[in-house]
């Protein structure tokens, strides 16, 4: 007998949602690929975040801390906040998608920055809402559009500064002209998962706006500069309301045993993440400056990638993309977000940058 028809449908929208796409790590033929498509830490993390980590695996079988008491008060000392506005979860990711969950309704709108983090959509779709691109100017979220792309359906407004994959940014007093501009019945959320690479004196991560103004919350992550992407672990800072909120729905041991205990020290050894930071600098200036001077230009990034562009056809992305891995190095191709013409590459190790710069020269001689 022939088995029944499915016949569960999901909620609308969620069909509408193209699955994510990560960032390759393999390649047929070569056994140890340069893997720069994901953004992550080329050095590890902290030597103290492993051993933290491997003392807690005497543990195992206890449930881990449910409020990540012990991570919230290194980041807490660290940052000088108060714990008790501090939120841990199973990466940003999980944090992000739990404000849409709790504060989106069937016909809400979510803005975002026209290439901005593709999740961001995403998290509307999956929640019946509708996402509103607002435009960019010169590949940099304009906060004039995205106030004007609020409406009285507003309920969240999502900004990555520096923005994933642009490496952009907007300063500190263009950020606050976007919270104090946000609509009251809306939630300016920053995402600021690459603040540690950020030059200038002009930035704010977010930090002294979600103490100022209740409607603002930031996030932040431990998988790039700290190095834990494998281990999952993001924080949020918000105010009382809307942390009494997001604590009533997820889950209670969200942030796992060994993830809590590495986090905390990672975050704690900040010679190391120094150390990180302007090597990640350096080899981000290395790259973007030689990568020009090969007629490749380049957003300014803070982040830890740069976003080249190479354009479109014969000699375009799509083949430079195809040149870097038939060399043994994986870029990360951006034409989800509307970049057909260029390529992220995480700013990686000395020799591996390196490489990337030799690799490029080839390819652009051959033009």
């Amino acid at each position: 007998m022939d088995a029944p028809a499915f016949r569960v449908t999901p909620r609308p929208g969620v069909m509408d949602i193209a699955p994510y796409q990560v960032g390759g790590s393999h390649l047929a033929g070569a056994a140890k690929p340069i893997k720069l498509s994901a953004n992550e830490n080329p050095w590890g993390p902290s030597p103290k975040a492993v051993e933290a980590m491997k003392a807690a695996a005497e543990r195992l079988a206890l449930y881990p801390d449910a409020d990540s008491g012990g991570l919230r008060d290194a980041i807490a000392e660290v940052h000088g906040i108060d714990r008790a506005r501090i939120v841990c979860g199973n990466g940003s990711d999980e944090l992000l998608q739990l404000l849409a969950f709790c504060y989106l309704r069937d016909g809400d709108e979510v803005v975002y920055s026209r290439h901005g983090f593709l999740l961001y959509p995403s998290y509307a779709l999956m929640n019946g809402a509708k996402p509103v691109a607002a435009p960019e100017r010169d590949l940099t979220s304009d906060v004039d559009a995205l106030l004007s792309a609020c409406t009285e359906r507003t309920r969240l407004i999502y900004l990555a500064n520096p923005n994933n994959p642009t490496g952009t940014r907007i300063n500190a007093q263009e950020v606050e002209r976007l919270a104090v501009g946000v609509p009251d019945h809306a939630i300016l959320v920053l995402d600021a998962a690459y603040a540690e690479y950020v030059e200038g004196d002009d930035y704010d991560g977010g930090l002294s706006l979600v103490a100022r103004r209740p409607n603002v919350v930031m996030s932040r992550t431990f998988s790039k500069i700290y190095g834990l992407a494998a281990l999952r672990v993001g924080w949020m800072v918000a105010g009382e309301e809307i942390l009494s909120v997001i604590n009533r729905v997820r889950g209670p041991y969200n942030v796992n045993l060994a993830a809590q205990a590495a986090a905390a020290a990672a975050i704690r050894d900040v010679d190391y993440t120094a150390k990180l930071r302007a090597e990640t600098i350096r080899l981000r200036a290395r790259l973007t400056g030689a990568l020009e001077g090969l007629g490749v230009p380049c957003t300014k990034s803070e982040g830890n990638f740069v976003l080249a562009g190479f354009g479109e056809g014969e000699k375009g992305a799509a083949a430079a993309d195809a040149f870097l891995k038939g060399k043994g190095i994986i870029a990360r191709r951006v034409d989800a977000y509307g970049l057909p013409g260029w390529l992220r590459i995480t700013v990686g190790t000395e020799p591996e940058c390196e490489a990337v710069i030799a690799a490029v020269a080839e390819f652009r001689g051959g033009a």
